[in-house]
């Protein structure tokens, strides 16, 4: 047998190995964003990165709009194989383990989603994140971060002071035990029920989401005052598979999902930094009051804030280990003394 014939031989036998262990797989995902959303349209295209990475052995089924199951309940059902995978966030599931607060939002610690990435790939976040996802029999991917939000508000919020009997709209957990410290009256209701709430004076304020996402929901129409640059909330989506579900994928399918989710996170990242800094230029011209808190005014919600912190890191060992990893490395960035 010649050499060229060997090599041929050897070739041919290698396709045929390797579509012989070819797994293809669909993996159902429920996201909260709508397909039209800008992180819907992010999501699309990191599932068409997936499928074109992996030659079409990996397919996502996308369920929009927690359409399958409420957004709370999407970890759940992950868990329990009604899904896949959970494409909405830690904080959603503060209820089941307060120590998700520190996955999910870590309220006044990091300024930008660079310095909250590096945690969690460079701080020792992610072995960290891991166990307590791990404890699940889930399976952390990786997170999706669009920046600081802003506050909204019918008066003037330009610092600390402005905060004291300030009536707004609020999510549960630990954002309404910091501003409540500061002398706010936060008002936890559904994101639905803000636009009336606002319109009726029922409240001051809200915070809902980004400058850019602000803008898109009709809240400057209503309201005419905004924090900006945001400093007090940076919540993390995150990417969560079952366990038992990710360790069946091959190594490959795994680097490839895990690829193409970081790249979707990090231009999440950059086109809301754009969209914001366009918001911000917008609402300027259109009259909306735009108040960037001092320093000093930062380190007083902050200060505020680490108070919360050490309440929620107290209510378990899980807790506790997250919230020291994070003050770890937010002294190295000089963030916290």
């Amino acid at each position: 047998m010649t050499m060229k014939t060997l090599l041929t031989t050897a070739a041919a036998g290698a396709l045929l190995a390797s579509g012989a262990f070819a797994q293809e797989v669909t993996l159902r995902m429920q996201t909260h964003y709508a397909t039209e959303h800008p992180t819907g349209k992010a999501l699309a295209r990191f599932i068409d990165d997936v499928q074109t990475m992996s030659s079409g052995e990996i397919s996502i089924e996308m369920f929009y709009s927690s359409s399958v199951v409420a957004t709370t309940e999407t970890f759940d059902a992950a868990i329990n194989g009604i899904l896949d995978c959970d494409a909405t966030g830690g904080a959603y599931q503060t209820g089941k383990n307060p120590a998700f607060q520190f996955v999910g939002d870590f309220m006044g610690g990091y300024d930008t989603p660079w310095q909250q990435y590096s945690w969690l790939y460079y701080g020792g976040g992610y072995d960290a994140a891991q166990k307590l996802y791990n404890e699940q029999n889930m399976q952390l991917i990786g997170w999706s971060i669009y920046g600081q939000e802003s506050l909204s508000s019918s008066k003037p919020i330009a610092g600390p002071e402005d905060l004291k009997g300030w009536k707004f709209r609020s999510p549960p957990g630990m954002e309404t035990e910091i501003f409540e410290e500061l002398g706010a009256s936060p008002i936890v209701m559904d994101f639905t029920e803000i636009f009336t709430a606002l319109e009726t004076g029922i409240i001051d304020g809200a915070d809902a989401s980004g400058l850019a996402n602000n803008v898109g929901l009709g809240i400057y129409d209503i309201v005419k005052h905004a924090t900006y640059p945001g400093f007090h909330s940076m919540p993390a989506d995150h990417l969560a598979c079952n366990k038992d579900v990710w360790d069946g994928l091959t190594q490959a399918q795994r680097r490839i999902i895990e690829t193409a989710w970081q790249k979707l996170g990090f231009h999440i990242a950059l086109y809301n930094e754009r969209a914001n800094a366009e918001a911000a230029a917008k609402l300027e011209a259109a009259g909306v009051t735009l108040h960037t808190w001092s320093d000093d005014d930062r380190k007083t919600f902050r200060e505020a804030a680490q108070t919360s912190w050490e309440r929620w890191g107290d209510k378990n060992e899980q807790a506790r280990a997250l919230l020291e990893s994070h003050k770890t490395y937010l002294r190295q960035l000089g963030l916290l003394k």
